[in-house]
């Protein structure tokens, strides 16, 4: 079953016009996460869930070959960011399987005036990049906090290594490769 051309862009139009309240209503619902790790602040967190909706955007679009790699990035990103942040494996799962409550929400009213082949088609595909992003992310996060206790002979330390400035900066990068793909490939 595969989504016409037509129908992804008006996914993707609807993911675009609706990111910001996504966002907010995303950070809304971590509340206390955002404020455990001291290194990492909201506006920052908030960043990173934009650029999460601008690759997923691009994910269900025309240039969805062309993002994958960097949709990986964001979604490792995300994962290490997760570790920084102190949360658990099944928490980073946790707060990608809200991304995928959001996006069924709000893209309902657009689902269901489309032939149900095509709505069908597009819930899919957008399960399926949000699988893969959680996997990565799961990865990313595992990652990272292996690093740290070899960094550290085994042994945890209390705050994250990662620096705020650290994180910003990736982000920068992250951002940047997703708008050169975009560019690239129109």
């Amino acid at each position: 079953m595969r989504a016409s051309q037509p129908a992804l862009l008006v996914a993707g139009r609807v993911i675009t016009e609706m990111r910001d309240s996504m966002v907010s209503q995303w950070a809304d619902w971590l509340g206390d996460r955002n404020t455990g790790a001291h290194t990492i602040p909201r506006q920052t967190v908030e960043r990173e869930f934009r650029l999460l909706f601008d690759a997923m955007t691009e994910m269900v679009g025309p240039l969805r070959r062309e993002v994958n790699t960097v949709w990986f990035h964001v979604c490792e990103h995300y994962g290490r960011v997760a570790s920084t942040r102190g949360l658990a494996a099944g928490e980073v799962v946790e707060e990608l399987q809200y991304l995928r409550e959001l996006l069924i929400r709000n893209l309902a009213p657009v689902l269901v005036a489309m032939r149900a082949r095509q709505g069908m088609a597009i819930m899919l595909r957008l399960n399926r990049v949000i699988d893969k992003g959680i996997a990565v992310a799961v990865v990313g996060y595992t990652d990272a906090l292996v690093a740290t206790l070899f960094s550290q002979n085994g042994v945890p330390s209390v705050g994250g290594d990662q620096d705020f400035g650290e994180v910003e900066r990736q982000l920068d990068a992250l951002e940047l490769e997703l708008q050169a793909v975009s560019r690239e490939a129109k």
